[in-house]
């Protein structure tokens, strides 16, 4: 009893020094025509697994990075820390809960289910009861989430402790997926990328994810004055639980990793767009002239292009780069006089750090005024 009470007046008062002095950063991801831009992290850990952080601090770290949602996935089957902290798989949830609706943080409820490839392991979000996922036959254990309302996604599935030697889906993974039981699958997770689940969001319809599957403090995992953790946006008709469930199922989702981003091209070419704001449009190109259009990046990320097809009468850069919360400016030259006679300039650039596959980037059309 003496070792409990001890660990809980530590965890007390960790939570307590972790909430002085708190301020909210502010992680600019425009929203797109129809849909409101959240920015999630589905999976992550707690004492009431193998994290080492109380669930509160999960909903502090959440708020002051700027996230909308989380969901704590806890694990069912690998609970390290029971012989001290002593409680039922939706305690967590319970804990943070409170402090989530306080902070307007959206919290999903989750846990991980925990076994062995295959089929590995899986996040379900959107249960109402953890304790009835720990079962002994692991499909049981999904189909119990499923029939609870769940979303179902495959974590880490290139994780070198489950597939050492090559990233493989599995018959269990076409029987979960031919019987509603997988919806998502994580394309990043924590430090770790894996192309082939960027192909089977795109072949077999699931939502793609990039989740921290964090266990020690965020600040511990991430250079957070640089960057952000990885993170899932998900693209919802409104900021609320029902919205980010309706928009998991319907596969709006684009996976954010280091300034990378992978997702659907419907998704992210009106996303990229969102994000600019275009100046200096004015005026004729001429032969021999140079045109410079100021170009606003309004997100949180920096944009990398680079020229697939030149301009018809005129050049572009082969390379820029609009870094965010600046303006770049693009200069168009002149090379023919087919230019004088054309009232709008087409350029054509892939955005190298937005992915629609593992080896294809998203291709965007600017279209200039030239008058």
């Amino acid at each position: 009893m003496r070792l409990k009470i001890s660990v809980a007046l530590l965890l007390f008062f960790s939570v307590t020094l972790y909430s002085s002095g708190q301020s909210r950063k502010i992680i600019h991801i425009p929203d797109i025509p129809g849909y409101k831009t959240l920015k999630c992290d589905f999976h992550i850990h707690t004492v009431f697994s193998d994290g080492t952080v109380w669930p509160t601090v999960r909903v502090e770290e959440a708020w002051q990075e700027g996230l909308d949602a989380i969901a704590i996935t806890d694990h069912i089957e690998y609970r390290p820390h029971s012989k001290d902290v002593v409680a039922d798989h939706n305690r967590s949830y319970e804990i943070a809960e409170p402090l989530a609706k306080n902070r307007n943080i959206l919290l999903v409820r989750g846990a991980e289910i925990t076994r062995n490839m295959p089929p590995g392991h899986l996040n379900a979000l959107f249960i109402r009861n953890a304790n009835l996922l720990e079962r002994d036959d692991v499909f049981e254990a999904i189909k119990e989430a499923r029939d609870q309302g769940a979303f179902i996604l495959w974590n880490h599935p290139g994780w070198k402790a489950q597939q050492p030697d090559s990233t493989l889906w599995w018959e269990e993974h076409t029987r979960l997926l031919q019987n509603d039981m997988l919806h998502g699958i994580e394309a990043f997770n924590y430090n770790e990328h894996y192309p082939e689940a960027i192909d089977w969001a795109r072949e077999k319809n699931l939502s793609v994810f990039a989740n921290s599957d964090i266990h020690e403090p965020v600040s511990m995992a991430y250079d957070l004055t640089r960057g952000f953790r990885p993170m899932t946006l998900v693209f919802a008709r409104s900021r609320t639980e029902g919205g980010i469930k309706e928009a998991l199922f319907s596969r709006r989702t684009a996976a954010l990793y280091n300034n990378t981003l992978v997702g659907k091209a419907e998704l992210l070419d009106p996303l990229f767009f969102a994000s600019l704001k275009i100046y200096n449009q004015a005026g004729k190109l001429q032969l021999g002239e140079t045109k410079k259009i100021g170009i606003e990046n309004r997100s949180a990320l920096d944009y990398e292009l680079e020229l697939v097809q030149p301009g018809v009468g005129f050049d572009a850069p082969e390379s820029v780069t609009l870094k965010a919360h600046r303006v770049t400016l693009l200069e168009l030259n002149g090379n023919s006089e087919q230019i004088a006679g054309m009232n709008e300039l087409k350029v054509f650039y892939k955005v190298k750090n937005l992915m629609v596959s593992s080896s294809e980037n998203l291709v965007i059309t600017f279209v200039f005024a030239n008058n």
